[in-house]
């Protein structure tokens, strides 16, 4: 009897997003040569790379942060979102890895808050991004060691005062508005509603909008009823 030889590993299936043509070109050319991984599409910016997310249907998604027509917060929060046509079927969601240069508390934790699996920079040897995209693939978590240090820092020091831009949202929240509403009240974007009442529920050690309510008015964040 002869042994048999070991399975083959899955393939992964990769979405490549960013908006600078050598850089994308450098990273199939990379994620190619590796057998398990298979590049199934490239995106110039974060609207397209929606698009091709949705049609394409990738494993992983990886996503540069700062791009042009939509952002790669906002990007990986309309793909994580699923399909907008009506009665179409929610797809598997893949998973996002964010790529970029920019390692500051806000974009990490943007990136994380819209749903992002992993992020990592630029500068990440090969071998360490191939795995993270595989390591993404399965579920898991990927961070850059100074990412993973700046995020710990900042939900450390969060403490438990609200910023003014995350009581005004708060305030609107306590009056029945939902967030598209209150994106428009205050003139900005319904992902960036959902990343101060993120942090703010944070802050509050609460998980629902009812009861940062209540604890914000408990508190004297927000004037009672």
């Amino acid at each position: 009897m002869t042994a048999s030889s070991p399975a083959p590993s899955p393939q992964v299936r990769v979405l490549v997003v960013d908006d600078h043509p050598v850089v994308r070109s450098g990273l199939v050319g990379m994620l190619t040569a590796e057998p398990d991984l298979v590049v199934v599409g490239e995106a110039g910016d974060g609207r397209e790379g929606v698009r091709l997310a949705h049609e394409l249907r990738p494993d992983v998604v990886l996503m540069d942060l700062r791009m042009p027509v939509l952002d790669g917060v906002g990007a990986t929060s309309e793909i994580l979102a699923g399909p907008r046509s009506p009665g179409e079927a929610r797809p598997a969601r893949p998973r996002v890895v964010v790529l970029t240069t920019y390692e500051t508390d806000t974009d990490i934790l943007r990136a994380v808050e819209a749903g992002a699996t992993g992020y990592l920079l630029k500068d990440t040897p090969r071998d360490v991004l191939v795995a993270g995209i595989r390591a993404a693939a399965r579920g898991e978590t990927v961070l850059a060691p100074t990412v993973a240090t700046r995020l710990v820092t900042s939900v450390r020091g969060a403490g438990e005062r609200l910023t003014p831009r995350e009581s005004q949202v708060l305030a609107l929240v306590a009056r029945g508005l939902s967030n598209p509403a209150i994106g428009r009240e205050l003139f900005i974007s319904e992902a960036t509603v959902k990343t101060h009442l993120l942090r703010a529920f944070a802050k509050l050690g609460v998980d629902d909008r009812t009861r940062a309510v209540t604890v914000a008015i408990e508190r004297g964040i927000l004037p009672g009823a």
